[in-house]
Formats: C-alpha cells, structure tokens, sequence
C-alpha cells in the first residue's frame, strides 16, 4: 500500500544567503546560553496536564471544554 505523498516530487530547498546562515547560528547561542525557566511551584492544584495548554479540563473522568 502507497500513500498519496509517495508519488509526489520534492523540490530542492533554495541555498541559505549568508545572512540567514548568521541568523541561525545566533539563535543556536542564544538558545545554548538561554537559562531554564523556572516555574513557581503549584499550591492545590488539580494534577496531570495543564488545562489551558491542551483546551479542555477533566474532571472526574469528564473532559469539560471552555
């Protein structure tokens, strides 16, 4: 079995200019030297993945969404 994409052409990626090339190299320090944050510990909190990441709540087995 084949998927659709299978039979599709890719095209070569265009060459980075030399500006973009030092724009990527200086995110790459700033993210090696970016500090980890560090979040406040959660008081009474309900557990398990974070509601408003993942757009809905559960409660008691019943996933509520606002």
């Amino acid at each position: 079995m084949q998927n659709d994409n299978d039979n599709q052409q890719v095209e070569p990626r265009k060459p980075l200019t030399p500006a973009a090339r030092r724009a990527l190299a200086e995110a790459e320090e700033r993210r090696r030297t970016q500090k980890p944050v560090e979040l406040a510990e959660e008081r009474g909190g309900r557990g398990g993945a974070e509601p408003s990441r993942f757009g809905d709540w559960e409660i008691n087995g019943r996933a509520i969404d606002f």
